[in-house]
């Protein structure tokens, strides 16, 4: 394929999403199976919002793959729309296009970086403490 190939990467919680674009006739796969199979349904909803606000014309004219793993079914799809969104961003350069997507959804862009809280020691989870008996 003639022109720029980019790799962008999206994170969420525990999943790690890598996403490359290139140019193609609009195939989106997602751990090498076409996005019209993914499971979830919701997921599936999920990965395809970015391509619908980036229009057909664009996403007619692009080819991505996407590997994610890591995490539940759906931190792994915000993992995957993160990266798609911030790939179609990077590959077109477009500055409207950031701005639909801000004004839509800032997770589209922006990683959400909130991780799981560690456990304590001798506690049973990470905030629950154990219980103190007077007697």
């Amino acid at each position: 394929m003639e022109g720029k190939a980019y790799v962008v990467s999206g994170k969420r919680k525990r999943s790690i999403a890598r996403a490359v674009i290139r140019n193609g006739k609009g195939q989106v796969r997602v751990n090498k199976m076409m996005l019209d199979v993914v499971h979830p349904v919701f997921a599936r909803d999920k990965i395809r919002e970015p391509l619908l606000l980036a229009g057909d014309e664009l996403t007619k004219k692009v080819k991505i793959d996407v590997d994610v793993k890591g995490g539940g079914w759906n931190s792994q799809a915000e993992a995957v729309r993160l990266a798609i969104s911030r790939a179609l961003v990077s590959f077109t350069k477009n500055k409207d296009l950031e701005k639909k997507f801000l004004q839509y959804d800032r997770q589209l862009l922006i990683a959400d970086v909130r991780r799981k809280e560690t456990r304590k020691p001798n506690d049973s989870k990470a905030r629950k403490k154990r219980q103190k008996s007077y007697r």
